[in-house]
């Protein structure tokens, strides 16, 4: 079956990659000139290749763990221990053993132990459709109280959905917790965070080399137009050269770009698609000479602050890997309609740098060597309250043509392992639409 992909980001490439291997003909599409979307390569001004966006691997990501020994990169991870921390206050406080859990000030030994219930509640929910119709807020100060969600939850929630979270579910904060702690291993819980030394495009090039040989074709710098629809079928793709056809088609973009290239699709398709909406992202990476904080995340729990978190990668980089530099990402996460990702790259760096010397007062802005700013509109999918049926599935009302994009994550967090495994289950749900074998795992 030939079969073309829209899209070679990690989600594509993965996805490509799995057909591939099953034998189906596939042809991938990227609009850019590099593949990697997302989880793609930036180049400094010095010409040191680093990610564009913030990206960890954790010791529990099984499936991409496998990925890359099956691709014969396993000797490129490399994983160490890390520090979380939290900006309260004007100050910023450890949060990485029991000791420092019981010093953190804004919390009475009450309030700690409910903390400590609530990531003890998380790991033991084994249905999340039971958190569906329970907001986050609900949730989160059933179980922590009211001082723990004013002190520390809240802020936070706050920050990330820039300011209004009253429709979002409880499953947003399992997920979350579910993952950080899977991050802390063994008898001593100590946190640890990883990377694919040159980033996750050297995992993508690993998995184009493998298409190309199996006889797929990968094209960059060519956008699709249009997915061509004829008799409630997917024929093909429009390009600037003209309609190629195809057996299958599989979109892997963000829905509303999705909605875009299917003009020839039911009303009612385009109606239920236009549901599902995304945060963006204003995301500067801030290239120093040395470390700023020493931890890999540092939450920010003071809503003056316009960004997220201070994200530093070289906590779990060695930084002689990415030129001897220190990378930090300060990203901001915007609501849709948002007017920050309007404003000019010297209008971030401003408001961003006077907020850095407020947090760090011995912040050296002659330690800094580049500041990139970097946005998108659609990086995390939004769902609301009892809204999984708003969900789309990989098989449309389309006949062969498919959608395979994160929103289908839910609940899970988008990043590389997650998104790995998605394209890998979404391949073999496409080998059974094509009345293809999936092959068994032993």
């Amino acid at each position: 079956m030939k079969t073309a992909i829209v899209g070679g980001g990690i989600m594509g490439i993965t996805l490509a990659y799995y057909l591939a291997r099953a034998g189906v003909a596939v042809e991938v599409f990227e609009a850019s000139a590099a593949l990697g979307g997302l989880a793609g390569p930036l180049t400094l001004p010095d010409g040191v290749e680093v990610d564009r966006f913030y990206h960890a691997i954790l010791p529990s990501d099984a499936h991409l763990n496998a990925l890359c020994a099956e691709l014969g990169i396993a000797d490129q991870l490399r994983f160490k221990e890390t520090r979380t921390g939290f900006y309260y206050n004007r100050a910023i406080y450890s949060m990485n053993n029991i000791v420092e859990f019981l010093k953190f000030p804004p919390l009475g030994w009450i309030d700690r132990l409910r903390l400590g219930i609530t990531v003890l509640a998380a790991q033991r929910v084994r249905d999340w459709q039971e958190l569906e119709g329970v907001s986050v807020e609900e949730w989160l100060i059933r179980l922590g109280g009211k001082n723990t969600y004013q002190n520390i939850w809240r802020p936070m929630l706050a920050a990330k959905f820039d300011g209004d979270f009253r429709n979002v579910p409880a499953t947003w904060i399992w997920s979350r917790l579910v993952r950080v702690k899977s991050t802390r291993q063994g008898a001593s819980q100590r946190e640890g965070a990883g990377h694919i030394i040159g980033g996750y495009i050297t995992l993508i090039k690993a998995m184009a080399q493998q298409i190309e040989a199996a006889g797929g074709r990968i094209h960059l710098a060519t956008p699709v137009q249009e997915v061509c629809i004829e008799g409630n079928r997917a024929t093909g793709v429009r390009l600037a050269d003209g309609v190629h056809t195809f057996d299958a088609v599989a979109v892997t973009s963000q829905v509303p770009i999705f909605k875009r290239l299917i003009p020839g699709a039911a009303p009612e398709y385009h109606e239920f698609l236009g549901k599902t909406d995304y945060l963006g992202i204003v995301c500067p990476l801030l290239v120093l000479e040395r470390p700023l904080t020493g931890y890999w995340t540092l939450n920010i729990t003071d809503e003056r602050i316009p960004f997220t978190g201070v994200i530093e990668t070289t906590a779990y980089i060695d930084p002689l890997l990415v030129g001897g530099h220190s990378l930090v990402y300060l990203p901001k996460y915007t609501a849709p309609g948002s007017t920050l990702s309007d404003q000019s790259d010297a209008e971030i760096r401003s408001m961003w740098m006077e907020n850095l010397h407020a947090m760090f007062p011995a912040f050296d802005e002659a330690t800094v060597r580049y500041f990139l700013v970097h946005r998108e509109r659609y990086v995390e999918p939004l769902h609301g309250l009892n809204s999984a049926h708003l969900i789309p599935a990989v098989e449309t009302p389309v006949r062969s043509l498919f959608l395979v994009t994160t929103a289908q994550i839910y609940p899970a967090l988008t990043n590389g392992e997650s998104v790995s495994r998605h394209g890998h289950e979404a391949a073999e749900a496409i080998q059974r639409a094509l009345a293809m074998p999936v092959a068994v795992a032993a």
